[in-house]
């Protein structure tokens, strides 16, 4: 089993090839080696029984993503992209790492001897939030961003070339996932993570929503768990439609701090300080914030409790 890992040196990459590392198989066969592809090599070793390999990636190159994919390659995990935030502020930079890069993975996947699986990881941002929520299985994508409707365009892709029988693929639309470890990114989600991060270390952080502001989440560990299994579901389950959204929770800000107080105490949550910022808000406000993932849950994806359990892992895996 030879597995790609496109951003592979991400937050999420890096999770991913650890657990995968610490399974040693997947889709029920030994693991043989791991390729971690991305535009900067990452700076940590990860131990394993099998080699764990760099190669450098640019996805708005065609070349690049071609010899990133080996002829032996099983199963390619796809989480390179431009963030939300990002991909707003620089439409044409979004449109050439997100979808052209999306196609130059597709092509090179016609060119290898047998259709790999290709999980790829889509976002909640292809929903529209005017739309009656919760969201249910199968309902029409109608995004309101750049990064969204990049997304949507690449589910039809994924979706078309699997029915020609090209690609094994799986999308899965992740949920914002909280908490990140390390400094705030692109992305317009960021303070999503770092009004819980930040304080945890005695630091302050800018909230730039109100308290009654409501989003759709899941932690770090589910979304690794969820990932995988993506990877290791039969294909004829997923029927004609690959895509699909995953289990979180919904919460709102105030919900946040106060699984925050739970937590860490009153001292540690009043760090958080609200200042508004109408550019982000412009685009968070545009999100989905409650989903019912009825399939995923009958495929058997995994889902989180509380958010309590949120900081108490993220404290746990990143802080002790």
């Amino acid at each position: 089993m030879n597995i790609v890992i496109l951003g592979g040196a991400g937050f999420i990459g890096q999770k991913l090839a650890i657990k995968l590392a610490e399974n040693g198989v997947l889709r029920g066969q030994p693991i043989q080696k791991i390729t971690l592809c991305d535009m900067v090599e990452p700076q940590n070793q990860i131990q394993a029984n099998f080699p764990i390999q760099f190669t450098q990636l640019e996805m708005t190159d065609e070349t690049s993503v071609s010899a990133a994919i080996s002829d032996d390659t099983d199963v390619i995990f796809h989480l390179a992209s431009i963030v939300s935030g990002q991909a707003e502020a620089d439409m044409q930079l979004g449109y050439q790492v997100n979808l052209d890069g999306m196609l130059h993975v597709l092509k090179r996947i016609c060119q290898l001897p047998k259709p790999p699986v290709l999980v790829f990881s889509s976002s909640i941002a292809v929903y529209a939030a005017q739309t009656p929520q919760p969201i249910e299985d199968h309902f029409i994508r109608s995004p309101q961003s750049s990064y969204g409707t990049q997304k949507v365009i690449c589910e039809l892709l994924l979706n078309d070339y699997s029915r020609k029988g090209l690609v094994d693929g799986r999308g899965v639309r992740l949920p914002t996932i909280t908490v990140r470890p390390g400094k705030p990114n692109a992305a317009a989600s960021s303070f999503l993570s770092s009004i819980i991060r930040e304080p945890l270390v005695g630091e302050k952080a800018i909230c730039p929503v109100t308290e009654d502001y409501r989003h759709y989440f899941s932690s770090p560990r589910t979304i690794i768990k969820n990932i995988i299994h993506a990877a290791e579901i039969d294909a004829k389950d997923l029927g004609g439609d690959r895509n699909l959204m995953l289990p979180g929770i919904s919460a709102t800000v105030k919900d946040m701090l106060a699984s925050l107080r739970n937590v860490a105490g009153d001292e540690v949550a009043e760090l958080v300080e609200f200042k508004r910022d109408e550019t982000i808000e412009k685009i968070v406000l545009t999100w989905v914030s409650d989903l019912n993932p009825e399939r995923a849950l009958e495929l058997g994806f995994y889902q989180d409790e509380s958010f309590d359990d949120f900081i108490k892992a993220h404290i746990e895996d990143e802080l002790s």
